[in-house]
């Protein structure tokens, strides 16, 4: 709040920050704003103004086989990827925060990679990669790439977590006569499981919203909800995509809000036990 005793310079500069916040978060939202209302449209195409309102875009979504098919595919690939990412980027987290070797940095870098690297370069290397082992066309193939593509989320989240971590817990455990898997189970991952939560709904909403490395390596029958969505409008603009697109604002939206929910209650939980 502005101080009663503030300048005039201070409340033009507290008021114009507030006036660019607003105005960036109204740009940054305006395509989310735009593309929801045209979900209900009745009309066969997207365009503004809208003059009726229908539920028959998402009737097509949740009753084409195409869409649902793809729903399917994302809802096989994103956990799959989600699950071996998660596991992957804790133990490389772990494995690089407690100790120092050379090139471990150099390591660190490789790891983090595929957030950095164009995700075409990926999904070319992938394909040239994959392609003489049998790995294209399966949801194996597109599994480890998501997976691949998550790895670096979940060692970030973790690794700054495990920066504030009391080594001293891990000695005291060893001390009681816990063996190293015991210890990490009950000591070290309660502790890091914001981080590791935090890791996993960001790798799996990379593989959840994918598509590039998905046009490289799906068959029809891997076809993901993006994908599905890029074809459509590539072949044929229907406001059912506006229909897929809503679904994704509102499945992701949730994942934030578990996110935000999940460190509002872990940041209660330590200021409990402080």
């Amino acid at each position: 709040m502005l101080p009663n005793y503030a300048s005039p310079v201070e409340k033009l500069w507290y008021w114009t920050f507030r006036l660019v916040c607003v105005l960036v978060l109204v740009f940054l939202m305006s395509p989310l704003l735009a593309i929801i209302p045209l979900s209900f449209s009745a009309d066969s195409f997207l365009v503004y103004p809208i003059k009726s309102f229908s539920w028959r875009w998402y009737a097509e979504f949740f009753g084409n086989g195409e869409w649902t098919h793809s729903l399917k595919n994302s809802f096989i690939v994103a956990p799959a990827a989600t699950l071996l990412a998660t596991v992957l980027g804790t133990l490389a987290a772990v494995g690089l925060t407690s100790s120092n070797f050379p090139g471990k940095s150099l390591l660190m870098t490789v790891l983090i990679s595929p957030m950095v690297v164009p995700v075409v370069i990926v999904g070319v290397g992938a394909y040239l990669f994959f392609s003489p082992l049998g790995l294209t066309n399966n949801y194996l193939g597109l599994i480890l790439v998501h997976a691949a593509l998550g790895v670096p989320f979940v060692v970030i989240t973790v690794s700054a977590t495990l920066s504030g971590f009391n080594t001293s817990l891990i000695k005291a455990s060893a001390s009681l006569g816990a063996n190293p898997l015991l210890t990490f189970r009950k000591v070290v991952l309660p502790l890091i499981a914001p981080g590791v939560v935090s890791g996993a709904l960001f790798a799996f909403t990379t593989s959840f919203d994918e598509v590039v490395v998905t046009l490289f390596l799906a068959g029809p029958e891997q076809v993901t909800l993006p994908r599905q969505m890029f074809s459509g409008i590539k072949e044929n603009i229907s406001p059912a995509i506006a229909a897929a697109a809503a679904v994704l604002i509102l499945f992701s939206t949730t994942l934030l809000l578990t996110l935000e929910w999940l460190r509002g209650r872990s940041e209660r939980i330590r200021t409990a036990k402080a």
